[in-house]
């Protein structure tokens, strides 16, 4: 699976995992969709895979360029320093598009899934029942995740660290969005907001020469926060992608199926037209000890009047159908 590069090549793999890192920081969406739909979803698993006992050997050895090769190491440097580098640039914007054009923003996102269950779908070959059965499986797994209540914020280490195992399955596995299970842990705005506006904070300041911060106790625990939640995704990459590798040499179908089936249950996350219901005492809403609102469930609705809002909602829709087809373009033009 390891192959040489051009320079174009390697910019472009940096680009793709700068749009897998920004979906997976977006709930509901799944960044192992993103490598899924750009074609290096195989090669991903593959390199994690490869990060073993014999990649340790080597590297205690001081055999590194042997352990650069064996583990696919530019491909891993490139996917993640894209992905790593978007939750401090791409992400940010994405934030921004949320709270101010939130609805836009689901519409897009929603309308790529749609593109992308048709992507991963068209060249699946023959539906027999065992492989029609996984599909069910997968979708109903979905849209069960999607209407699950979300649980209060917990910043237990240990907890942090089980959190970062489970977070990761979202750019492992297709259709299951990380984000959005750590909105059900409780844990999001504590792991991908607050602890990474923390992380960026500190370095800025380092970089100037502010060495005040680190006797910041606030900013610290948010450090030693955001190091554990990365140990534990780093632990759950490797150990997911084993168990993943497995699976896909062996149920490649079932596994395919099961994928295309999470997929499409998780439109239901990512349904456009939503209201977010917190969690209410005496009819005033809860909040967690950081002030934040508690949330409990989404109301999800249609529509009932075609609006200006509405009409651009659909709009974006398309757009992000459009956006995979001209992948799907892309892709089959490059190969001829």
């Amino acid at each position: 699976m390891l192959q040489e590069r051009t320079f174009p090549q390697k910019v472009t793999l940096f680009f793709k995992g700068l749009a897998m890192g920004a979906a997976n920081k977006v709930p509901g969406v799944s960044g192992g969709t993103v490598s899924f739909v750009l074609g290096f979803y195989e090669e991903l698993i593959y390199s994690f895979q490869k990060v073993n006992l014999k990649a340790l050997k080597l590297l205690w050895a001081g055999e590194f360029k042997k352990f650069y090769h064996y583990t696919n190491a530019q491909f891993i440097f490139l996917v993640m320093g894209g992905s790593l580098f978007s939750y401090f640039s791409v992400s940010l914007l994405l934030d921004y598009f949320l709270k101010n054009y939130e609805l836009y923003v689901w519409s897009w996102f929603f309308g790529m899934i749609i593109g992308s269950i048709y992507y991963i779908g068209k060249d699946f070959g023959g539906w027999t029942k065992r492989n029609f059965i996984s599909l069910i499986i997968g979708a109903s797994i979905g849209v069960g995740i999607s209407f699950l209540t979300p649980a209060v914020e917990n910043d237990n280490l240990w907890f942090v660290f089980i959190c970062g195992i489970i977070g990761v399955s979202g750019m492992t596995l297709p259709g299951l969005s990380g984000s959005f299970i750590l909105i059900l842990l409780g844990n999001y705005v504590l792991l991908l907001v607050d602890s990474v506006n923390a992380l960026l904070y500190i370095m800025t300041n380092l970089l100037t020469g502010n060495f005040d911060v680190l006797s910041d106790p606030i900013k610290i625990r948010y450090l030693k926060i955001i190091a554990v939640f990365t140990g534990g995704s780093a632990f759950g990459l490797v150990s997911i992608s084993h168990l993943l590798g497995y699976v896909l040499k062996h149920y490649n179908k079932i596994v395919n199926a099961v994928i295309i089936g999470f997929i499409t249950g998780s439109l239901g996350i990512v349904w456009p037209w939503k209201k977010t219901i917190y969690v209410t005492d005496n009819g005033v809403v809860s909040l967690d000890t950081k002030g934040n609102k508690i949330v409990e469930n989404y109301e999800r609705f249609i529509p009932e009047t075609l609006n200006l809002e509405t009409g651009l909602a659909i709009f974006f829709i398309f757009l992000g159908i459009g956006l995979i087809l001209a992948i799907d373009y892309y892709d089959r033009r490059r190969k001829k």
